[in-house]
């Protein structure tokens, strides 16, 4: 057999196995079915890896320098956004600490998605700046932000059911990788240690998360609070300085909303990561944050330590609709 119809044939081969791989964009196409579940039914779907203690999570430790506290990593000023009559966003202005867990609370429709939006760069403001690390964020597409090092998770998960969990977390290496179609295609050798590098780095994730004996499994059938952690590790994959959190204990119950406040601790500790973070839970916010800020109607009320927060007049009214509180009337 002539050498080069052998070294085709061998390349084929190679390629049929590459298809299977994380690599093979056609298998990325439908996202997982949404889900609106209570925390009843994700107390029923509990697996095994789902009670593991998830307080000292496994994996190395990531030495990170983190500048003085205090300093800025994310600065949102003057931000407004208005959809038709309607404004969502109102002038509102905050900033975020390197190092910080910063809690973003309001009623339904004050605004917080919009916001979370407008960081990722799905949307943009008529009005405002938002500055990652003193660069303005709105000249960006969204594709540059996770380059920059802003990871995100979503309420509805943005998982992809029919690749296993390891490819699932792979996927967002993505941001941090060289290779394109055509390396890819050609299959070059620093193409080759970049994809096992890759997949060292899912892997070392999924230790870190509990989650390594599912490396294998599709994301498809999984329990809810699993899911979870997967969207965790995915959005950590790409090494994040600033992780943009969206209701993680959302359909989670009381024993996995205590887990995930331990891992949410780990990850700014032992990652050197600030979070961001979207959520109703109140327990699981006033427990974790560093500061809170609160949105009524698009506009900020409030901003400060978690229990200076809870005693705000107009906190108390944006969720109570009362001017104080019940045991504080005689």
């Amino acid at each position: 057999m002539p050498t080069r119809f052998r070294t085709c044939r061998r390349r084929s081969v190679h390629r049929a196995y590459q298809s299977g791989q994380a690599s093979n964009s056609r298998r990325l196409r439908r996202p997982v079915a949404r889900r609106s579940g209570t925390s009843t039914d994700a107390g029923r779907a509990l697996c095994p890896v789902d009670r593991a203690p998830l307080t000292s999570p496994r994996g190395p430790r990531i030495s990170a320098v983190v500048p003085a506290p205090g300093t800025p990593i994310l600065s949102v000023r003057d931000l407004t956004v208005r959809f038709g009559g309607i404004v969502a966003l109102d002038g509102v202005s905050f900033d975020v600490s390197e190092g910080q867990i910063v809690g973003l609370i309001g009623p339904n429709g004050a605004g917080k998605t919009t916001l979370f939006n407008c960081l990722s760069r799905l949307y943009t403001p008529q009005r405002g700046d938002i500055s990652f690390r003193d660069r303005s964020l709105l000249a960006l597409p969204a594709h540059r932000i996770a380059e920059l090092g802003i990871g995100r998770t979503f309420q509805n998960l943005a998982l992809f059911p029919t690749l296993t969990v390891l490819q699932n977390v792979m996927v967002g290496v993505h941001a941090r990788t060289r290779s394109d179609f055509l390396s890819n295609a050609l299959r070059l050798p620093w193409v080759r240690r970049e994809e096992e590098e890759t997949r060292e780095r899912a892997r070392e994730l999924l230790a870190f998360l509990d989650l390594e004996v599912l490396a294998a499994h599709p994301a498809a059938g999984l329990p809810f609070g699993t899911l979870k952690r997967v969207e965790l590790a995915r959005a950590l994959a790409s090494r994040p300085a600033l992780l943009l959190v969206d209701e993680p204990a959302g359909g989670l119950n009381h024993e996995e909303v205590g887990a995930l406040a331990a891992l949410l601790r780990v990850i700014r500790e032992r990652r050197g990561v600030t979070i961001l973070l979207v959520e109703h839970h109140m327990g699981l916010v006033m427990q974790i944050s560093d500061t809170v800020v609160v949105l009524d109607f698009g506009r900020k009320i409030a901003e400060g330590p978690p229990a200076r927060v809870q005693r705000d007049p107009e906190v108390i009214r944006a969720y109570l609709g009362v001017d104080e509180p019940a045991g504080a009337r005689r």
